[in-house]
């Protein structure tokens, strides 16, 4: 059965301006512009962040476009990924890249809190909220996810140059300063992303993610934010039922292609 999607039947326009929030939120240095198109190649993790943003017709033939693209993530040492969503330009370059033999890959939902809370559950009093800076934040998530230096690098070089701004924060463990989990906010007018939602396996399960994601979206509320958004796998049913519990909805989906089916 295929998700619903919008049940808040929010604007398209906002929608929008949460497509464009998620954009500029994970802008690395690494990144040009060719006819249209936003490549981004970084060398870190996330895909977002290595990809090509399809965000306009152009005005070169598509082969010739993709070859461009080709070119510079080769060498840059990356595989070439497309991101596509239901703003992609030019129309039906999903189904283009399909025909090309293009791989799919990463099917995602971005959800979306109509409005974000003005107060959230009280945290576990045995655990302390502390802030990161960008390369602390990197490290911690980076240790949490297993991630080799190369990409925590990659990370904190992104955060440390994001033109918008975030905010790391993790639950720590006074006795032995372990960390427990982690979340990011990127707060953009009156929209905030939650980013890097992670927790570590031993201590799942305790609504440790939930309550972090609730004080930060308090936190953003009481500064301006009005809305929220966030981007999860669609088969990582754990993260969704915290974030369902926490207002939020499937607002559209989005996936990515490769000629290389192990681009990952």
């Amino acid at each position: 059965m295929a998700p619903t999607m919008n049940p808040f039947n929010l604007p398209e326009t906002l929608l929008s301006r949460v497509e464009d929030a998620g954009i500029n939120a994970s802008a690395p240095p690494q990144q040009r512009w060719v006819d249209g198109w936003l490549l981004r190649f970084s060398p870190g993790k996330a895909k977002r962040a290595r990809c090509v943003q399809a965000v306009a017709d152009g005005r070169l033939p598509l082969e010739q476009r993709l070859a461009l693209c080709a070119a510079v993530f080769a060498e840059a040492g990356l595989p070439m990924v497309l991101r596509l969503t239901p703003f992609s330009r030019p129309a039906g370059l999903d189904q283009h890249l399909a025909a090309l033999g293009h791989h799919r890959l990463d099917d995602t939902r971005v959800m979306v809190a109509p409005s974000c809370p003005a107060a959230a559950e009280p945290l576990p009093s045995a655990l302390q909220l502390q802030r990161l800076d960008p390369t602390e934040f990197s490290e911690a998530v980076g240790a949490l996810r297993g991630s080799p230096a190369g990409q925590r690098a990659a990370m904190a070089q992104r955060l440390a140059a994001s033109p918008v701004p975030y905010q790391g924060w993790v639950l720590r463990r006074p006795e032995d300063g372990s960390i427990l989990a982690c979340a990011q906010s990127a707060a953009e007018a009156d929209l905030v992303g939650l980013y890097d939602v992670f927790t570590h396996p031993d201590a799942r399960g305790q609504g440790l993610a939930r309550r972090l994601c609730g004080q930060l979206l308090a936190r953003a509320q009481a500064a301006g934010a009005r809305t929220a958004y966030l981007q999860v796998e669609a088969d990582n049913a754990p993260a969704r039922a915290i974030y369902h519990r926490l207002g939020f909805a499937d607002a559209y989906a989005y996936h990515y292609r490769s000629p290389q089916a192990d681009a990952h």
